[in-house]
């Protein structure tokens, strides 16, 4: 399976942006979703996530802010993210969980996602 990343871009604080994760090679069904974002000099830090039954979990940074979502028939998952901070600004990739983790264990997963595509860059600057 591949994962794609695209939508990001450059907007104001405060302002509002959705990425988009495209799935290929296998359906999108079957798998739980993570977004996961890095600045340069730190570590993959996980984002958000959505299980194959719908339900979400979110860091505590983003809570309230953003939203996950997914599209099983456009096998695409999507990250709506509202009231952009300036320390939201990154590189931000989509995943699939590690086989032996879902959902809960968000925070622990960067490490161990087996593998990466390429990211979108999310610039929130005034």
């Amino acid at each position: 399976v591949q994962l794609q990343a695209s939508g990001g871009g450059l907007v104001h604080p405060g302002e509002s942006l959705r990425v988009s994760c495209t799935v290929s090679g296998s359906s999108l069904h079957f798998y739980d979703i993570g977004w996961f974002r890095q600045v340069p000099g730190k570590e993959r830090e996980g984002v958000s996530c959505i299980s194959s039954d719908g339900s979400t979990r979110y860091a505590t940074s983003v809570r309230g802010r953003f939203t996950i979502s997914r599209d099983d028939a456009k096998n695409t998952v999507y990250l709506q993210m509202n009231s952009l901070e300036p320390e939201d600004t990154a590189i931000y990739y989509c995943a699939t969980m590690p086989s032996d983790m879902s959902c809960p264990y968000l925070y622990y997963a960067a490490p161990r996602v087996p593998y990466w595509g390429k990211g979108t860059l999310v610039t929130v600057s005034s």
